[in-house]
């Protein structure tokens, strides 16, 4: 929104108002079990999840119907990228990474609604996401391998005076994995809304609104891809992370 400015006539934006976390009833404050709108979004994106996988797909029909093939897919799609990336023993985890995908996926594509909002632009939804992986795959790594699982961090193959400081490098960039995954999907959407945000104020500017709604129309486009791309991205780098779990020794 743009608001016309008291003291010197100019235009104020408040791009980042769009993110403020409310509650759905009353205007109290917001505790852990407070009903808000980030739950109602991932409540709505649950729900859309539902009606795609479970009720569109129900009938599970040899020629299927377009919400059946649309589920298709997308399952054969992220079957297929845990199994180039991990390997067959990787497979058995396909579920939970499905559910990341999809999650991500729905949370992205309903946020670019009129008045919805976007609970991967929050960063305490994505830092779940995030170090949710980085913890899962780091038990996962020392229940599979053991101690062996230290071998990701020592690089046989350098020459040896360089083992011990190529090490510390990969045990930070190691521990920097939880942080980088769910900045990364926070940091793209919230800036790609940011910015729609913007051009919509300027819009209110007679002069420059046909810019103004030009530049929202490119950056909505370039926002339908970046949704699916930020999918897409956390998801695979989360197949990277399980696959180093499962496979430790360089």
């Amino acid at each position: 929104m743009a608001t016309e400015g008291k003291e010197d006539g100019g235009l104020v934006f408040h791009p980042l108002d769009q993110f403020i976390v409310k509650p759905l009833f009353g205007d109290g404050p917001v505790a852990w079990y407070t009903p808000t709108n980030v739950t109602l979004w991932m409540g709505i994106g649950l729900l859309c999840i539902i009606l795609l996988f479970v009720v569109g797909s129900r009938g599970r029909a040899i020629v299927p119907t377009r919400v059946q093939s649309i589920g298709e897919l997308i399952y054969g799609f992220i079957y297929k990228m845990v199994e180039d990336v991990t390997g067959k023993d990787g497979v058995k985890y396909f579920p939970y990474i499905m559910t990341l995908f999809v999650f991500i996926l729905f949370a992205n594509y309903l946020a670019l609604l009129p008045m919805s909002y976007s609970p991967t632009s929050m960063i305490a939804v994505t830092a779940v996401l995030g170090f949710g992986v980085f913890i899962a795959v780091t038990i996962l790594g020392f229940v599979k391998n053991g101690a062996a699982f230290l071998g990701l961090f020592w690089m046989s193959d350098a020459p040896a005076i360089l083992r011990p400081i190529i090490a510390v490098i990969e045990v930070i960039s190691y521990f920097v994995r939880p942080v980088s995954h769910s900045i990364r999907l926070a940091g793209n959407i919230m800036a790609g809304h940011a910015v729609i945000k913007v051009f919509a104020g300027f819009a209110a500017l007679t002069l420059v609104s046909p810019v103004a709604i030009l530049g929202i129309t490119a950056i909505y486009g370039l926002e339908v891809l970046v949704a699916g791309i930020q999918a897409y991205v956390f998801t695979i780098l989360t197949c990277v992370y399980l696959k180093d779990a499962l496979h430790p020794s360089h």
